[in-house]
């Protein structure tokens, strides 16, 4: 419900009763213990919004416009990668949001995420304006950014610059399990950089669907019920070219092997699925990009043979054992692995 309370907040600053804007979705801000359907958190999204005629809520100094969100997507969709993607959207929100400043850092195999205060939000660091002012912004771009890579994004961790809010155990489902609160003017968020390599995957037929019901709909896009499998697949792809093992993974996520085979069971997958999926990716990458023979290419991935690309592997993608020049340019549907 936490949620709720600092998405009315804006609401309350310019002197609206939210009661009319909640009527029929059953939401009481009074019960803080309630649930709240992620179908009617999107519909009250949308109605503040329309209320205050402000994408951002009323809680900033400049009011953001309607149709804010839509240039956000259009601005990052023809973008070659997610950093290129990120980098628009950075320059955007300073245009229309000046009260925070988003900027990403990279050093070596890390990157981060940085949401900077630029104007106090609130006289109160811990009050709910403030705090889901920065909850929204995260998710705002976190979840744009998967849907625009077509996969869920682990990040590794958050630092968030407010004390721990009452409604903090759902951050682990909704941003990360490693949620720290430190106050400060900075949310800093953790990820893996080789994300910010991947390519932007939807076009404008598939915004034109997208926005149908947005900017509401984005808090509904990528909880993380598929996190496992993406965090398994980025270490082992950050550990290439050595190979890890399923024991070496799940030390590197602080479980047992045993709760990393039933976390990977629940999201529909295991270790050997993604591993084989991903070793399939990085080769047929590698034909694409270099136009080496199958044999050398299979060769290089530790394949006995070709036969992996000659026939259905685990993620369902087949390859005739001479691919053609439009199979090679054409690139492949999402593996089990990716797909949200």
């Amino acid at each position: 419900m936490g949620f709720v309370t600092g998405m009315v907040a804006g609401l309350q600053r310019h002197a609206l009763d939210p009661a009319p804007l909640l009527a029929g979705l059953d939401i009481d801000p009074a019960d803080p213990a309630r649930r709240v359907p992620l179908d009617r958190y999107a519909t009250l999204y949308n109605r503040v919004i329309t209320e205050l005629d402000d994408e951002g809520f009323g809680l900033f100094a400049q009011r953001m416009p309607p149709g804010s969100f839509e240039f956000l997507c259009r601005g990052m969709l023809g973008a070659p990668s997610l950093a290129e993607g990120l980098d628009r959207a950075r320059r955007f929100l300073a245009i229309v949001l000046p009260d925070l400043a988003v900027s990403i850092w990279r050093s070596g195999h890390h990157a981060e995420l940085r949401i900077t205060e630029t104007r106090a939000l609130a006289p109160d660091a811990d009050a709910p304006a403030r705090v889901f002012a920065f909850e929204w912004l995260l998710r705002l771009i976190h979840s744009l950014s998967c849907w625009l890579v077509g996969r869920g994004l682990a990040l590794d961790s958050v630092d968030f610059p407010f004390a721990r809010p009452a409604h903090a155990d759902d951050y682990a489902l909704v941003y990360t399990e490693r949620s720290a609160f430190i106050g400060g003017p900075v949310l800093t968020a953790r990820f893996n950089a080789t994300l910010l390599e991947l390519p932007i995957r939807r076009d404008e037929a598939a915004l034109a669907s997208f926005l149908d019901g947005a900017p509401g709909r984005i808090s509904m896009l990528y909880r993380r019920d598929r996190a496992t499998v993406t965090r398994v697949r980025d270490l082992i792809r950050h550990a290439l070219p050595a190979s890890l093992s399923q024991d070496d993974v799940a030390a590197q996520l602080h479980m047992s092997p045993r709760t990393l085979h039933r976390r990977l069971d629940e999201e529909g997958s295991s270790f050997r699925t993604i591993k084989e999926a991903l070793r399939r990716d990085l080769a047929l990458s590698r034909l694409t990009k270099t136009g080496h023979s199958i044999a050398r290419v299979a060769a290089d991935w530790a394949y006995a043979a070709p036969s992996p690309f000659s026939r259905p592997s685990p993620g369902g993608t087949a390859l005739s054992p001479e691919p053609s020049p439009r199979q090679l340019a054409g690139g492949l549907p999402p593996t089990p692995a990716e797909r949200p």
